[in-house]
């Protein structure tokens, strides 16, 4: 839903506003100016003993070696703990030794904890020199100096240093600050490496992490057209991708903690500054970037399973005003033979924007549930929205009951009163045990009055229209009705009293360094157990998305499927992810791709960006552009705002074949999407994903964030600006085949830019060689498309008379929780293919056969390309027994086609390389299969 940036106050909107474009408009161009280097803060501390942990470990003690009171008192005494977790995991986590500091709740994102809190100082005080140590597993060395403390993180490979927080006099860092509200590390980087993550934030320069661009992290309700600050999700990890004379390594570093924090990156240094908590690290070895996230989805949590419906595409608006509205759509859609799978509504739907409820005028329970019947015959889903805010209403039974669980954020005893759209609210405590159970139940309720099929968790950052400490007057009616929801019109007063509302840091909050608690619930509030706002900010989201999973898993036993604005490290484990408040413009086009990329990185392979904008109108030119990009995003979702016109993708005749055309062959790939939705299920790998995860050593693709990859090697390739009909497309080494006309082929030899033909309803996407892709027939449902023939696409390089190709297929009953082998409901196939010595050879290995075979799915073509002759006799063979039969099938041979003209040293020796149909197959999915056949050599 859409909400304004934050406001100073109601009558400073459009101050605000221009302060924020103006903040945007700074960093949209050029290189930014390297900032002159703060003065170093104290002198930090030394390593005064240092031991093996009961664990395996080790811990030791740090004392401040000269106090000073910038930003407030330092801790006197520190814990060190080093764990080597796996061998690809090192922990180094330092804490106060002497009181219990914040930590994010251990069972909210399990994790091993460290030793118990040492009471006093260590009754041996060294101060003579301790000599430098390593400890050391299979992957990573930690290595530590004494005075003044620092440790270094290296590779044992090739003993590379991925981490170093030892501050030389020349370095424009300090070394170790902690106090209590304010903790200072840093590292020392290679010039030229290359950083990614560290959001959520709107990258102007592209996937790469640009030096002295501000990276502030805490959850906030800003829109995402605000380029680098500060947005709904706080990620504070990031991947280090280098290459040393070719031999390239990736490795990604995680500051576990949930505090406001700015990460400021120079060219040769990174420099933490958190506003509390402890310093948590974790350090993931890779050395490829799949390893690298493996490693860090399997401590942060997997990846949610994603029902198969939920690939396909989903419409939504801000402001179908009755059912009457969303039956329309739905069947505009059909008319228009566009696919549609989920149906969405914004708080439309709801009784006074308040959640769990129906509007009995506009959306009539008895006609919503005819509607539901109908469309989920038909396969269709319907989604809703729900906030946190649970509105202050004496005759709202769910804030009745909530009060009587004593479930909300209090402030002095208090539950927190706050504005968002239902009026004043209080926001429930997810960190509450009572709140998850008291939310499961709501969840039930409202699931037995509409049976929804996903939740969608909006505003919670949280957003909260007020600031402060506020009162709702008695008789006064807000919000009134006559002028916008986002107006606060409650009596507040700012609370900057305490050092929690009012940090001694401030970091750089919504890119104007405003107070924590702006436009947000005020810091000094207090969950659960007395935990601070000030500490669990950026919690909040998280633990409403593991709330809410919690309770739907719980309905049905089905697999949730949840949508959340607000994320934080693990989120992906229970929701899925769009990219917030964006604007109808081309640069928003272009920055939805880098998001995109980030997120994958992040653990949550399930994000997308709203198709054509939220807000305001977009030209029809660029929602042709955008519906061409949008098919391919893994959550692919067409949302608007109430105040834009209607921009549904049947709305204008040019949007609607460009929408036929990419959402057709999205729905066509939708195997290959689902199987990648199992393997970043089981291994945390990107749906989408940067070319440079494909091809570690081809560096021009490191900074390349206007094309990407789903999966391992099927590129696309968007039109990105205005009145452009082609576009230059960075084509890594080998053979690439056009999805859309396989007969045309791209052959490079060193990587480089190609221009492309890109029409207006045309978007480029290409298949690499190597490569078996499965794909199905498409259709306007992923439920009609799930049931028809497979085909198989087989990739060899151009002209290869010796060559390999690999793919696999992952089926199951998405209606099971699990994504999983072994329970009888799924089936897994891994598909391969030879061409050598004039034979060409395709076959099948299947796991668990009994799902596909009961389904009935088959494989009714296989198409090879790039091979230097046609087909010959062909042989078949299922389960190991030869198949009598093979009169139906048929060969057909067709020439490649090259856009551009090949090298002339490859060029007589490919141009009468082939694609081969063969039809008319009918090989169980569910049965192993090989089939096989010589080639004869075309004149």
């Amino acid at each position: 839903m859409f909400c304004f940036p934050p406001l100073l106050s109601s009558s400073t909107l459009l101050k605000t506003l221009l302060l924020l474009a103006a903040l945007s408009v700074h960093y949209t161009g050029g290189s930014a100016s390297t900032p002159t280097a703060p003065p170093k803060i104290g002198k930090g501390y030394r390593l005064i003993s240092v031991a093996e942990s009961p664990d395996g470990g080790l811990v030791g003690h740090l004392q401040v070696k000269q106090k000073n009171n910038i930003y407030g008192p330092d801790i006197p005494l520190l814990q060190l703990y080093v764990k080597h977790e796996t061998d690809g995991r090192l922990r180094v986590h330092i804490t106060d030794a002497e009181k219990q500091r914040w930590e994010i709740p251990y069972n909210l994102l399990p994790r091993d904890q460290p030793p118990t809190l040492k009471q006093t100082i260590p009754s041996k005080s060294r101060n003579d020199p301790i000599t430098v140590s390593e400890y050391s597993n299979s992957e990573l060395i930690f290595s530590y100096t004494t005075d003044p403390f620092g440790f270094a993180v290296k590779r044992k490979s090739n003993g590379q240093t991925l981490f170093n927080s030892t501050s030389d006099p020349s370095d424009p860092f300090s070394n170790l600050v902690f106090k209590d509200q304010y903790i200072e590390i840093s590292t020392k980087l290679p010039k030229d490496a290359s950083l990614y993550g560290l959001g959520e934030n709107t990258q102007p320069h592209g996937i790469k992490l640009y030096p002295n661009d501000p990276y502030t992290l805490y959850t906030t309700d800003i829109s995402a057209i605000n380029l680098n600050a500060d947005l709904y999700g706080s990620h504070p990890v990031y991947m280090d991708l280098r290459n040393v004379g070719g031999d390239v390594n990736a490795h990604a570093v995680l500051l576990l903690n949930s505090n406001g924090m700015d990460v400021v990156y120079r060219e040769t240094s990174l420099t933490y500054k958190v506003i509390g908590g402890v310093l948590d690290f974790y350090f993931f070895s890779g050395p490829t970037p799949l390893a690298v996230v493996d490693q860090y989805t399997e401590f942060v949590g997997r990846p949610a399973p994603m029902p198969y419906w939920s690939l396909g595409f989903h419409q939504c608006r801000w402001g179908y005003h009755n059912l009457s509205v969303v039956e329309d759509v739905v069947e505009s859609y059909k008319k228009a033979k566009i696919p549609l799978d989920v149906i969405w509504t914004d708080d439309d739907h709801m009784d006074g924007h308040k959640d769990f409820t129906l509007n009995p005028k506009n959306y009539p329970r008895p006609k919503l549930l005819a509607f539901l019947d109908k469309i989920h015959k038909r396969g269709m889903k319907y989604i809703v929205i729900i906030d946190p805010g649970i509105g202050v209403n004496s005759s709202y039974g769910v804030y009745q009951r909530g009060l009587a669980n004593d479930v909300f954020i209090k402030y002095h005893g208090k539950p927190f009163l706050a504005q968002v759209w239902p009026g004043a609210v209080n926001f429930p405590d997810y960190l509450n045990p009572k709140t998850v159970s008291w939310w499961a139940d709501e969840v039930k309720r409202f699931h037995e009055l509409v049976p929804v099929d996903g939740l969608w968790i909006d505003m919670n950052e949280p957003s909260n229209f007020c600031n402060g400490l506020c009162t709702l007057p008695v008789g006064r009616i807000c919000p009134n009705g006559t002028g916008p929801g986002w107006i606060c019109c409650l009596d507040c007063k700012n609370i900057t009293s305490t050092k929690w509302d009012d940090p001694p840091y401030k970091i750089n909050a919504s890119g104007l360094q405003v107070p924590v608690g702006f436009k947000t619930i005020a810091t000094s509030a207090t969950h659960y157990n007395g935990i601070l706002e000030y500490d669990a900010h950026s919690l909040y989201g998280f633990s409403q998305s593991v709330a809410t999973h919690k309770a739907l898993q719980g309905l049905q036993g089905k697999r949730p499927f949840i949508l959340s604005r607000s994320t934080f490290v693990g989120s992906g484990k229970y929701a899925a992810h769009w990219t917030g408040d964006n604007k109808g413009t081309w640069n928003d086009l272009k920055y939805s791709i880098s998001t995109m990329l980030n997120f994958g990185i992040f653990g949550v392979p399930m994000v997308g960006s709203d198709i054509c904008g939220f807000y305001p109108a977009p030209t029809e030119e660029l929602c042709n552009r955008w519906i061409e990009l949008g098919a391919f995003y893994p959550f692919s979702r067409d949302h608007a705002n109430f105040y834009s016109p209607r921009q549904e993708l049947y709305q204008w005749k040019s949007v609607a074949v460009s929408a036929r055309n990419a959402l057709g062959m999205r729905y066509k790939l939708l195997p290959y999407l689902y199987t990648l939705a199992y393997e970043a299920h089981i291994s945390g790998a990107p749906i989408a994903r940067p070319l440079f995860f494909s091809f570690p050593n081809f560096t021009r693709s490191y900074g390349l964030s206007t094309q990407f990859l789903l999966g391992k090697s099927l590129m696309v390739s968007p039109v990105l600006d205005k009145a452009k009909t082609k576009v230059h497309a960075l084509f890594a080494p080998g053979t690439w085949y056009s999805l859309f006309d396989m007969t045309q082929a791209i052959v490079v030899k060193e990587g480089h830019y190609r221009a492309l033909d890109a029409p207006l309803h045309v978007i480029n996407v290409h298949l690499y060689q190597n490569t078996i892709l499965p794909m199905q027939q498409g259709g306007l449902i992923s439920k009609e498309a799930r049931m028809t023939p497979f085909s198989l696409v087989v990739t060899f390089p151009l002209g290869a008379s010796d060559g390999e190709a690999k793919g696999n297929l992952y089926l199951d009953d998405d209606e099971l929780p699990e994504m999983k082998l072994g329970n009888g409901y799924s089936t897994y196939v891994d598909f391969y293919a030879t061409v050598s010595k004039g034979k060409v050879k395709v076959w099948s290995g299947v796991q668990e056969s009994k799902f596909a075979l009961e389904k009935g799915w088959f494989v009714e073509k296989v198409t090879v390309l790039g091979l230097n002759g046609i087909g010959g006799a062909l042989e078949v063979e299922v389960d190991g027994i030869a198949a009598v039969d093979t009169s139906t099938v048929e060969f057909t041979a067709t020439e490649h086609k090259f856009p551009e003209r090949l090298e002339e040293d490859v060029y007589d020796e490919m141009k009468k390389s082939m694609m081969l149909e063969v039809r008319g197959l009918k090989l169980p999915i569910g049965n192993k299969f090989t089939m096989s056949w010589s080639m004869g050599i075309k004149g």
